[in-house]
């Protein structure tokens, strides 16, 4: 037989001998437009590789076959578990490796694949992703067909199920369903936070829309999310006095190390032998205190055979006992015994934090300020200026707030009697330390809003606590999915009031906005 009459292979043959399994790995993990990219910039650059990989028409036949839309959203949530997986696993080699040299280590027990915090994490966050996706396009599409002539019948005999289901805000609503995953990761802290996060952008979103409906047209110039600070303040202060387990330890460290005249160091040359207060027992004494009603100050210098401290204070007694006798309050020499005068303590406290603060924050937002390096190299003056006025406001505003908070303690004890809201005073000195944010009202509303998230989970752990209310299980995956589907439902019928760029490209994300081969 003559080779012109040999059976001719069909065009695409290649293509249909390719292995079924390296043919779906290659669509789960690169999209056509991505190797085309790739085979333009990399692979065809070099030939030993080129000759043996496909060319970019031939994979988009490859890639093609099937669903996109469902391969897209798989192909995104295995993208999202390694990105994820990697992340956690690269901060657990710095965290225990490189900043926490020199610590002793502590030996943990290896927990099963299946049972370790990240990969749980992992498979949360992954499936989240996938079943949003895949249930906003069931959605959609059982609503389009719902729509339909030949659906008329159902809709006449369900008109309560058609109604909903045929609603505009149905794939928003129900693509939230997703939400429900959050439950494959532990219930510990993280999720809490995760949960309250998207609950306080929920609420934002919320007034955004509320502001862009003309609800707040008339309101007066000081009215703003600044007004949330002196609540949050409040609610924390109190919290960190008498129930410091249900406050966020990185806040009372912070507190704590930019305290200066109020919190008392350990003395330099003070005998290793004797015990000095550290600076939990200094708070848990003035909690004491106010509990017993602010108790005067009975100076042992003047009075050396008498006795000047309650037995469950004597721990304070290195700091109280050389405190100047002319101070009144036991309080007052708890927090600056060396000096009489509250207002002069106070003015030293300025004196001291703010050059400490002012530094802080100004490597702080000079780092952060790189992301505008464009406006430096336009106008450098301007932006300097606008630089160091940010520095500024945030200084005064953090040094204010935390030493208004310890100074309207000696305030208090000067104007009140001393039954008169023995502890919920502290709250009112948070409070008048949160008005320091009037000064941060048009930039400060990010940390306006860490502020307040903060507080809401203090809020709920002292309240479960002390049995004002109990704990729902699982509670924050229903808050989570709540404020998911709220956060939804904004963005569908007003893509303004969603007015951060994060929140727009996640929820960009989580809708496969933003893959160009989705095929719907």
């Amino acid at each position: 037989m003559s080779s012109s009459s040999a059976p001719q292979p069909p065009s695409g043959g290649k293509a249909e001998r390719i292995d079924p399994i390296l043919r779906n790995a290659l669509r789960y993990t690169i999209s056509p437009r991505e190797y085309q990219l790739l085979h333009q910039y990399l692979l065809s650059r070099a030939p030993a590789v080129k000759k043996r990989t496909l060319p970019p028409k031939r994979y988009d036949a490859i890639a093609k076959g099937g669903d996109d839309y469902n391969v897209a959203a798989i192909r995104a949530s295995l993208r999202l578990a390694v990105l994820t997986l990697s992340g956690l696993k690269a901060w657990e080699f710095a965290s225990t490796k490189l900043f926490s040299r020199g610590a002793v280590e502590k030996t943990q027990r290896k927990l099963p694949l299946w049972k370790s915090p990240n990969v749980r994490l992992t498979c949360s966050v992954s499936l989240i992703l996938l079943f949003h996706r895949l249930l906003r396009r069931f959605f959609t599409r059982l609503r389009e067909s719902l729509l339909t002539q030949e659906a008329k019948p159902f809709r006449r005999r369900n008109p309560r199920v058609s109604s909903s289901f045929t609603s505009r805000l149905a794939p928003a609503i129900g693509s939230s369903l997703a939400g429900f995953f959050l439950a494959v990761y532990p219930a510990d802290q993280l999720r809490v936070t995760i949960a309250i996060y998207i609950f306080t952008r929920a609420l934002e979103f919320s007034y955004n829309r509320l502001e862009e409906l003309a609800y707040f047209k008339n309101r007066p110039a000081w009215f703003g999310s600044w007004m949330i600070m002196p609540v949050a303040c409040g609610q924390l202060l109190h919290a960190f006095v008498f129930d410091r387990d249900c406050f966020p330890a990185a806040y009372g460290k912070f507190i704590l190390n930019n305290s200066p005249e109020y919190i008392q160091k350990r003395p330099m040359g003070y005998p290793k032998g004797l015990k000095w207060p550290d600076t939990f027992d200094i708070v848990d004494s003035l909690a004491q205190i106010s509990k017993a009603r602010w108790s005067p100050f009975i100076s042992p210098i003047l009075f050396p055979n008498s006795e000047t401290l309650p037995k469950s204070l004597t721990a304070i007694a290195p700091i109280t006992s050389p405190a100047h006798p002319a101070i009144k309050n036991l309080s007052c020499a708890l927090l600056h015994p060396n000096d009489p005068s509250c207002m002069r303590t106070y003015v030293s406290y300025w004196i001291q934090a703010f050059p400490k603060v002012a530094r802080f924050f100004t490597i702080i937002l000079t780092a952060f300020s790189v992301t505008r390096y464009k406006s430096f190299l336009d106008s450098p003056i301007t932006a300097l200026n606008q630089l160091a006025k940010s520095i500024l406001r945030m200084s005064i505003f953090i040094c204010g707030s935390i030493g208004t908070s310890w100074g309207s303690i000696c305030l208090f004890q000067n104007i009140f009697p001393r039954t008169l809201l023995p502890t919920q005073r502290w709250f009112f000195g948070g409070f008048l330390g949160g008005l320091w944010a009037f000064l941060e009202r048009k930039d400060g509303r990010g940390n306006f809003l860490y502020s307040a998230r903060m507080s809401i989970d203090s809020l709920w752990k002292v309240g479960v606590k002390r049995g004002w209310w109990r704990g729902l299980k699982n509670g924050d995956v229903l808050l989570f999915v709540l404020s998911l589907a709220t956060v939804n439902v904004l963005y569908e019928i007003s893509p303004k009031s969603v007015n951060s760029g994060v929140a727009r490209k996640g929820l960009g994300v989580l809708r496969g906005d933003d893959d160009d081969d989705d095929g719907e």
